[in-house]
């Protein structure tokens, strides 16, 4: 029987360079979180699964390289980051200040500020499965998962 998820994924090396200890982990986490449980499906597919998904930036552009288990390609598109540029501006802002109040600032603020950042991620994650109608079927999770894999490819050096 055919699984609408992702069975592997693939960040593109190039685009993402080394990023530091916080971002690696919150790469792994989001990568091992993706694969235990995730809902994703190509519109219009037949055989509707399990995939191995390559993310990279190229362009401007968030590929979403979508393949079989064999490694066979299925269907590979770019979406314009354009919609998504204020609010990984907003969620690299809300990290920023988040990382700076955790050596100083006290714990009801620290909260409040991670509640902040966590209604941004969520931002993110419903423009992004807005971006993918009609293209992928994903679920919240799903979306809030790859919308930080997204955040890890983007992040300036």
């Amino acid at each position: 029987m055919a699984e609408p998820r992702i069975a592997q994924i693939h960040l593109d090396e190039a685009t993402i360079g080394w990023r530091g200890a916080d971002v690696d982990h919150e790469r792994k986490v989001a990568i091992f979180d993706l694969l235990e449980e995730n809902r994703f499906a190509l519109a219009n597919d037949p055989d509707g699964g399990p995939y191995h998904l390559r993310l990279a930036i190229e362009e401007g552009r968030l590929v979403f390289d979508v393949r079989d288990t064999a490694e066979a390609p299925r269907h590979k598109f770019g979406l314009s980051l354009t919609p998504l540029r204020r609010v990984l501006r907003d969620y690299f802002h809300m990290v920023e200040t988040y990382h700076q109040a955790i050596r100083t600032a006290t714990p009801s603020r620290i909260e409040a500020i991670d509640m902040g950042r966590r209604g941004v991620h969520d931002e993110g994650s419903r423009i992004l499965k807005e971006r993918l109608d009609g293209k992928i079927d994903v679920d919240h999770d799903t979306a809030r998962r790859l919308f930080t894999l997204i955040c890890v490819l983007h992040i300036k050096v």
